[in-house]
């Protein structure tokens, strides 16, 4: 579905695309300590490389694509396709990016259950430092959460609130909310480039399963019964009826297994092949100037695509998980070694990148660029089975670990808790 909106003032209008909504199983449990703190050091990594590359405004946007942002969650080790990504991810940002924040300009507000109703505080802060308005941001925190908690009948509850602001006041909102009776949740992408009005529209995407027709008070086309009813925010909205199905559909199933129709094959050969073909393999070492194995080129080339790929790279999320694999053992335990390797490789670019003009960098984008030209001329074939068995079989090797070493596998329904209210 293509909308028009407008981009800080009405006029100045941009074509948009809404990149529609996808099934997110809610998961139980924690992401353990030693997940946590890789998952903050490589997002942290990737969102810096993004900065340098193409700035703020880009990052954004992208963090806006909730196909983006779920092949950012399984890159970085979470469960491919669980509503936990949205929370990990989040808080990971939070505590990786909020202490550089002042020398990045970008700021991570909120989160979940009771850090949600932080953020207007927070980002009242973040405004007094940046010379902005920060009354105004608090504003809109508080709108685009009651408008998807209140103003949109879908059944599903608000519970996690992450507000992200740059130091010129663009900002992003990622949101998700929950439904107790369907046992899944449905995640909210906003993006302050895209909003002409918070009740017209207002949406790059909306995440969730499909769960038939549903009441959308802010919908471009609902203004005159918006106009005939009270409601939030002295805003005056109404009712009207919206079909969500015509959005394109991110299905993430409850499944844990990662199957081959869950990923485009000839985009994960290409990255394989990258990784594992001999002279391929020295091409790639000679891009990054380094010498690492296989095993690590397979991780660097998604984190690379993750970096520098165009928006329809991130059509099939779950193949990203062939990176670093995933907490519950799916499509592989999470490799230590190579997880680690792949963080000091990024981290030296980033550091590096201010004494020799960022070539060490440019690295990962002309393996991307490696990658991309494999999968366009050669069209590598793969056996998805035999690539998982063979995962599987080098985990222990590369210190693979899941949440379940050492203990029960427990049940994957999550409580509700806490849920958000301004």
């Amino acid at each position: 579905m293509i909308v028009q909106l407008g981009v800080h003032n009405r006029s100045k209008i941009v074509t948009v695309k809404r990149s529609g909504f996808a099934d997110l199983p809610l998961h139980g449990g924690r992401v353990p300590p030693w997940l946590a703190e890789r998952m903050t050091q490589l997002g942290t990594a990737i969102t810096e490389a993004i900065l340098l590359h193409y700035g703020p405004s880009v990052f954004l946007s992208r963090l806006s694509d909730p196909f983006w942002f779920q092949a950012l969650g399984a890159v970085m080790g979470m469960d491919w396709h669980s509503s936990g990504i949205t929370t990990s991810v989040m808080g990971a940002l939070k505590r990786g990016l909020n202490p550089k924040a002042r020398d990045l300009g970008l700021y991570v507000c909120g989160g979940r259950g009771r850090q949600s109703r932080l953020t207007p505080a927070e980002l009242i802060a973040v405004a007094e430092e940046r010379d902005l308005d920060g009354m105004e941001l608090a504003r809109t925190s508080r709108l685009t959460a009651k408008i998807d908690n209140n103003c949109i009948a879908d059944g599903f509850q608000i519970y996690l609130h992450s507000f992200v602001v740059a130091a010129n006041g663009e900002w992003a909102v990622v949101q998700q909310g929950m439904n107790e009776q369907s046992g899944f949740a449905r995640r909210y992408h906003w993006h302050s480039a895209n909003v002409r009005d918070f009740v017209d529209e207002p949406h790059t995407a909306i995440a969730g399963e499909h769960q038939g027709t549903i009441m959308n008070l802010v919908d471009a086309g609902a203004d005159r019964a918006r106009k005939a009813m009270m409601s939030i925010a002295q805003q005056a909205p109404g009712a009207t009826v919206r079909d969500l199905a015509g959005l394109r559909h991110l299905e993430m199933p409850r499944r844990h297994e990662v199957r081959a129709e869950d990923v485009d094959l000839n985009r994960l050969g290409a990255t394989l092949a990258v990784a594992y073909e001999k002279d391929l393999r020295g091409f790639a070492d000679l891009l990054l100037v380094e010498n690492l194995g296989p095993r690590t080129l397979q991780t660097l080339a998604l984190v690379a695509e993750v970096v520098h790929g165009a928006p329809v790279r991130f059509s099939d999320p779950a193949r990203f998980s062939f990176a670093l694999g995933g907490k519950d053992g799916h499509p592989f335990p999470v490799p230590l070694k190579t997880y680690d390797e792949s963080i000091g490789v990024l981290r030296s670019a980033l550091d590096r990148a201010k004494l020799d003009g960022g070539m060490k960098l440019d690295g990962f984008r002309r393996l991307d660029k490696l990658r991309s030209i494999v999968e366009n001329r050669l069209e590598p074939e793969i056996d998805f089975d035999a690539v998982v068995r063979h995962e599987k079989a080098i985990s222990k090797s590369l210190g693979g670990r899941t949440v379940f070493d050492g203990r029960a596998k427990r049940g994957t329904r999550k409580s509700t808790g806490q849920m958000l209210l301004f």
